[in-house]
């Protein structure tokens, strides 16, 4: 069964190396900020697909998604539910023939950790991830201070786009509005402590997805991400002076692009800038300056405030691209890719299997920081 397995998994390895041109060589150390997006709901949604493409038509080389499962970590069916995003994308990207890994990052000290290098590996060389629904102070909890979230910091600062949508847009902010804390469990009005993204970016700005959702109906107030308009006045009242919030409603989304410094709004409705507890509204088709935001100047090395390890990753990880042999037989890169995943899974029977058809093809995988790299027997 095993055997047929491995077949299944290298074929479908195979027939995406086949179609995948070589990533360009590229100076790891150079700061390219790459594009933000935030939806307030609906990413496998007709709008949330719009956004996807029009990322995905701005990134100038092979295509490689990651998508964390961290913000549904708690969920027995986490997998599930990342696997829903990363389905959506392969069909709705085929155009652009994606290479989508799902990052088990669910829970600090098991098997499945954020601070894991080898659960974190497809981190280094993804250029469009993705973080979404879930429970925003479980993913602070879960990312604050972890190897993926310093990873995927420092991918950002060279270059890889970010995509965050509904639980994910919350918990990346400086404050966290704890959701399920007041709406269903019923504790007081009150912040936390967020993973603070665009602190990094000289910002401090918060966001709260599903703005303006009406799930309640006409009996409770559900907007304002579930809490209500009155609950969420006294949130934002908590929050220090000329504290930023973007109000994200359903199916809308913002992209940030860093290169032109503008903010697009994209979707079906509209995003409001508050500031001081009073919004301004920008519908969607709107483009306005980044700096009706904030400053978001990136910071004045790339390294900064990221880990040694994380930094080290990434440099190894761009050191293996650009010294990659392009003779390397698709085949057998097939095999290496697939023994990088089941090395994620902790899969070590199918890892070694895997390394003995590589080697019976003449090749040695060696095994580095964030990665491998071949050589010709």
């Amino acid at each position: 069964m095993i055997d047929l397995v491995l077949d299944l998994i290298v074929r479908h390895y195979r027939n995406q190396v086949q179609t995948m041109v070589p990533i360009p060589t590229r100076e790891w150390s150079k700061m390219t900020i790459g594009n933000i997006a935030f939806l307030g709901s609906g990413e496998t949604s007709l709008a949330g697909g719009r956004i996807f493409e029009q990322l995905a038509r701005q990134i100038h080389e092979p295509l490689r998604i990651a998508i964390m499962e961290t913000p549904a970590g708690f969920e027995l069916n986490s997998g599930q539910v990342a696997g829903k995003v990363a389905d959506f994308l392969k069909i709705r990207l085929a155009n652009y023939k994606p290479w989508v890994d799902v990052i088990p990052a669910r829970k600090k000290n098991t098997p499945y950790s954020p601070d894991d290098p080898e659960i974190c590996a497809p981190l280094l060389h993804a250029n469009l991830i993705f973080m979404g629904p879930g429970s925003p102070t479980y993913a602070i909890r879960q990312l604050q201070g972890s190897l993926a979230w310093d990873i995927i910091r420092a991918r950002h600062r060279l270059g890889a786009t970010l995509v965050f949508s509904s639980a994910a847009t919350i918990a990346v902010g400086a404050y966290g509005l704890p959701v399920y804390e007041i709406y269903k469990v019923g504790l007081d009005v009150h912040h936390v402590p967020g993973l603070n993204f665009f602190a990094d970016l000289d910002t401090q700005l918060s966001i709260v997805p599903h703005w303006n959702n009406t799930d309640g109906g006409a009996d409770v107030d559900t907007s304002r991400c579930f809490v209500g308009m009155e609950r969420f006045a006294k949130w934002c009242a908590l929050l220090p002076p000329g504290h930023t919030v973007l109000g994200l409603d359903e199916h809308t989304g913002i992209i940030m692009d860093f290169d032109s410094r503008k903010c697009q709004v994209v979707g079906v409705s509209s995003v409001s800038v508050v500031r001081e507890c009073d919004p301004l509204i920008h519908p969607s088709g709107v483009t306005f300056p980044l700096t009706d935001i904030g400053a978001l100047l990136p910071p004045d090395e790339a390294s900064d405030g990221i880990s040694a390890l994380a930094w080290e990753l990434v440099h190894d990880a761009f050191d293996s691209i650009s010294q990659q042999d392009e003779s390397v037989p698709p085949q057998v890169t097939a095999l290496a890719e697939a023994r990088q995943i089941a090395r994620a899974r902790k899969d070590w029977t199918a890892s070694d299997d895997l390394r003995r058809q590589i080697s019976a093809l003449g090749w040695v995988v060696q095994d580095i920081a964030g990665g491998w790299t071949l050589n010709k027997a």
